[in-house]
């Protein structure tokens, strides 16, 4: 005879399974994959409209990601960029206004390019007593991982000064010492095998520490070299982009000059596509490792760039598209970046025009896990958990302070945006220019005056702004000389550009090859 045993209720089963899975879920919040590119452009990807470069694994996460179309790095170069990610601040409260190792004052004059005015100077690192990012994530319980460029300070302000329980690649130079292939020239990371592709390398080092990590929540923080220069990439791969442009019709110019350089117009570059294609690669490891350990349920997946795609200077690598200029100008196409949150359990590939800032990484990320901000850190960037939850939000000024002059030739001056509007002041003769970001993508038609009064408030509340902060600003160069000013540029249209030209139609010739080992890529026997 069976004993009698204890049944117990169906609604009280669910009940208890209900209790164990809040349980469980508060024990584990969410963890964070912070994914950084250099120098990538806003139409540099297949998802954002780019017919050249192929993205595959990069596009099937904007397919998951909500995506804001106007989002923007907090600086047109770099390091100023990577700082407001960093502390949630605004260029002019952190201080990093250049990419760290710009010259400025006199020393300007040393790359003589006879410009009007000496740039202003800037912190040369991240500040010891900001919280940072990772710091924040730290106290919150995460464990910390950075993989890649950091060019926020030399010895003494690395990665793990600031807050990183781990760093691999990180130290202050802002480009890869020996190039995309081992060996690297960085004694933040060991050499692989010779030929060892360092992109597909640090994503091996994000995908390794989220394995040991798999238990407890962790911040993993992947910063590629690429696709800073110098630009290089496979000979297969070169092969297969070089065919493509071919195929699409290889344009007889791909250049057009600008204020101070020469712009790249196309995209048929076949060697910088080849290295958009690494980072691709390398962002499918991760995402992968993500689903292969259960985690992909359970992590925010941040991916955006520090600044916009180099149209000229560095290595005149892409073209933007649909917004003017490049990295190291003011126009949109130097602070428009790709800008991707993936959250979990959210809509998913929803696109927001609310325009939006690096800043905002910084309390969006500490909102979405529950997290508190240190009370000491001020944050000028603002959550985007609301926005990601279907509701509105008020319009506030977004600010750039950039008093430098930029080795893509951009001028120093400060940007304000707020709502559809963006002023711009230039600060060698102090005019000022208005437009309407959304009608006038280009930055064609300066509307101040069909606009007094927006224009007036923006002015305002730039003014405003930047006396509170007490900027550092350029000042007259007394030596300057319009006549050398004018010759440079000359030089630039009539010499620069014929050589680029050349250079161009060299990379997409069936016989070229940058050397015998293609970068250190093919090591020889």
């Amino acid at each position: 005879m069976a004993k009698p045993y204890f049944k117990i209720p169906v609604y009280l089963v669910f009940f208890i399974s209900f209790l164990f899975s809040c349980n469980e879920e508060a024990q584990n919040p969410p963890n964070v994959l912070f994914i950084l590119v250099d120098d990538l452009g806003y139409a540099d990807l297949g998802f954002s409209g780019s017919p050249f470069h192929e993205t595959p694994n990069i596009d099937q996460l904007a397919s998951q990601s909500f995506q804001f179309t106007h989002g923007y790095s907090g600086s047109r170069v770099c390091s100023p960029a990577r700082a407001t990610i960093m502390t949630g601040q605004f260029t002019a409260s952190h201080g990093i206004t250049d990419w760290i190792g710009a010259k400025t004052g006199t020393d300007w004059r040393s790359h003589q390019r006879h410009d009007p005015m000496l740039p202003a100077d800037y912190q040369h690192q991240l500040s010891a007593e900001a919280t940072s990012l990772a710091e924040a994530f730290k106290q919150n319980g995460y464990r910390t991982f950075f993989a890649g460029k950091w060019h926020l300070g030399d010895e003494g302000s690395y990665p793990e000064d600031h807050g990183f329980d781990a760093n691999v690649a990180g130290w202050d130079k802002g480009s890869p010492a020996g190039g995309f292939f081992s060996p690297y020239n960085n004694p933040k990371i060991t050499d692989g095998p010779d030929g060892e592709n360092l992109t597909i390398r640090l994503a091996n080092e994000v995908a390794d520490f989220m394995n040991s990590s798999k238990e407890e929540p962790f911040f993993a923080f992947l910063s590629f070299y690429a696709v800073h220069a110098p630009v290089q990439t496979s000979k297969e791969r070169w092969e297969k982009y070089r065919d493509k442009a071919e195929s699409m019709g290889i344009q007889e110019t791909g250049f057009e000059m600008g204020e101070k350089l020469p712009y790249r117009t196309v995209q048929d570059n076949p060697n910088y596509a080849g290295l958009v294609a690494s980072v691709d690669d390398a962002v499918g490891i991760v995402l992968e490792r993500l689903r292969t350990l259960g985690l992909e349920e359970n992590t925010i997946v941040v991916f955006t760039s520090d600044n916009g795609g180099v149209v000229a200077g560095d290595a005149f690598a892409t073209t933007n598209l649909f917004v003017k200029g490049g990295k190291g100008h003011h126009w949109e196409g130097g602070i428009r970046v790709p800008y991707l949150i993936k959250v979990p359990g959210k809509t998913k590939g929803q696109s927001l025009d609310f325009p939006v800032v690096g800043a905002d990484f910084y309390p969006t990320l500490l909102d979405l896990i529950g997290g508190k901000v240190d009370p000491t850190q001020t944050i000028e960037g603002m959550s985007l958990k609301p926005l990601l939850e279907g509701e509105s939000s008020p319009e506030r000024p977004i600010f750039w302070h950039y008093p430098h002059y930029g080795n893509q030739g951009g001028v120093p001056s400060a940007m304000v945006r707020l709502g559809d509007w963006k002023l711009i002041r230039y600060f060698e003769d102090g005019q000022e220019k208005l437009y309407n970001i959304p009608q006038d993508p280009f930055e064609e038609e300066e509307v101040s005056e069909q606009n007094p009064r927006i224009h007036s408030r923006l002015s305002d509340l730039l003014t405003n702004y930047l006396k509170e902060k007490a900027v550092s600003l350029p000042v007259p160069d007394p030596e300057f000389d319009q006549k050398l000013y004018n010759e440079r540029l000359q030089e630039m249209e009539q010499v620069l550009m014929p050589r680029l030209e050349k250079q161009r139609l060299e990379f997409l010739s069936k016989d070229w090859q940058p050397n015998p080992d293609w970068w250190g890529s093919m090591p020889q026997d």
